[in-house]
């Protein structure tokens, strides 16, 4: 019987894998892919700069052919770039893409909003929020949102060291978590409902379960501010703790968080954005309320902290003890909420506090109530029905642990971090008094 001789077909050499623009060999066959962030043509050559997640590669053009090419496609076209690298310390990285073969990838993109090649946006603030979807590409745009996500990684990094159980809890809310007057109101199939002021019962709950809990989310408030530091939606960064003594424990924990935050900055990121990274001191300096108000020069009757008085007490903060951090406890009990316990020598005040970062309210937290019959007062004396926290109030009525909490705007964080005067800087899509889009 005669076998058939067996047919080997030879197939063409595949092509390399996508490589980033940021590592790109020193020399040899690659492929990149990303955005046309720039071209320029000179009389005998064609200088294409394509753009990706991670940076930018200069592509080298020559032929007639591919440089007609390039000119017929709109700046943010995103293509994939088959050449050869070749080191040239002029370009980006000291590699550039000769011998180029061009795909377009996407439709011919229009001409963007914004000139994104330039090494700064000089559009102003509703341009920049109206095209988000274009002017977040920016480089120094996208580098304000990575210090976001990498504090979020160091937040959760850190609490996670610390044995520390991360929940989801609900958005939708059959009540207000502080007072009714502001919260959003929704139908929620017939039945009112209310997006969460904040997850505050559902992490206190959950201590009685895990100990030490925290949360990353969203959270809603309906207050008609129309300032540079208030959004009606921003991302806030929880964490209750059980087994404390005082409020000064749940400070502990939150250097303890924020010094994990600042450790998780990129520092690429953070030069791109023009940021100042803080030194967490190993003890943030304390003040009492009262106190506060005396170096604020503000009225000793004062209920609360203006955002002058914080600025004042930022520059005590850094002129006295050389930080951009400063803790001021006590607060007056009329001006926290009622699951706030009181300071044990003078119920007048409270065991909480506000950590003021450069000059800016920052955090709020302290240590709670957790006896039962302690709840029952509390409401009685603000006027308000316990049926009316039933399901928040069960868990104390089954055993609590003395526990506290904290809370970080993340937006306001990133805000300080780069220095920007308006805090719809340092959000993706702006939810305030005037914006609902994009």
């Amino acid at each position: 019987m005669q076998h058939s001789t067996s047919q080997h077909s030879t197939s063409p050499t595949a092509p390399p894998p996508r490589t980033l623009c940021a590592d790109l060999p020193a020399e040899g066959p690659v492929t990149v892919e990303g955005w046309i962030h720039r071209r320029r043509r000179l009389s005998s050559v064609t200088f294409l700069i394509v753009r990706d997640r991670s940076g930018t590669a200069q592509v080298v053009a020559t032929d007639p052919a591919v440089r007609a090419q390039v000119d017929a496609l709109g700046e943010e076209t995103v293509i994939r770039v088959r050449g050869v690298a070749e080191r040239n310390p002029q370009a980006p990285g000291g590699v550039e893409i000769s011998a180029p073969v061009l795909t377009v990838l996407s439709s011919v993109a229009e001409t963007p909003p914004v000139e994104l090649w330039r090494p700064g946006l000089a559009a102003g603030l509703p341009v920049l929020l109206d095209n988000a979807a274009v002017t977040w590409r920016h480089p120094t745009r996208r580098a304000v949102w990575e210090l976001a996500a990498a504090s979020v990684r160091g937040f959760r990094s850190t609490l996670d060291s610390l044995g520390f159980t991360e929940i989801m809890t609900p958005k939708i809310v059959a009540g207000a978590t502080e007072s009714g007057a502001n919260v959003f109101e929704l139908d929620y199939l017939g039945t009112p409902a209310y997006l969460a002021q904040s997850p505050q019962f559902y992490k206190q709950t959950m201590v009685g379960v895990y100990e030490r809990v925290y949360e990353t989310g969203p959270v809603f408030r309906a207050e008609p501010h129309d300032t540079v530091r208030h959004l009606s939606e921003y991302v806030s960064l929880d964490a209750e703790i059980g087994f404390i003594d005082s409020h000064r424990d749940v400070l502990a924990l939150l250097r303890e968080a924020l010094a994990g935050m600042v450790a998780a900055l990129p520092g690429a990121a953070a030069d791109l954005a023009g940021a100042r990274i803080p030194v967490v001191p190993q003890q943030i300096p304390v003040v009492h309320f009262s106190e506060a108000l005396r170096l604020a020069g503000a009225d000793p009757d004062e209920p609360d902290l203006a955002p002058e008085h914080e600025r004042a007490l930022g520059a005590w903060a850094l002129r006295e003890h050389g930080t951009d951090f400063l803790a001021v406890e006590g607060y007056p009990a009329v001006k926290r909420p009622f699951y706030t316990a009181p300071q044990p020598d003078d119920s007048r005040w409270t065991n909480s506090f506000d950590l003021l970062f450069r000059g800016q309210e920052l955090v709020t937290g302290g240590q709670r109530l957790h006896r039962y019959p302690d709840y029952l007062a509390a409401l009685a004396s603000r006027g308000e029905r316990p049926d009316a926290y039933a399901g928040y109030l069960q868990g104390f009525r089954h055993g609590m642990p003395p526990h506290g909490g904290f809370a970080i705007g993340l937006e306001r964080w990133v805000m300080r971090l780069v220095g920007a005067d308006n805090i719809r800087l340092a959000t993706l899509f702006p939810r305030d008094l005037h914006r609902l889009a994009p």
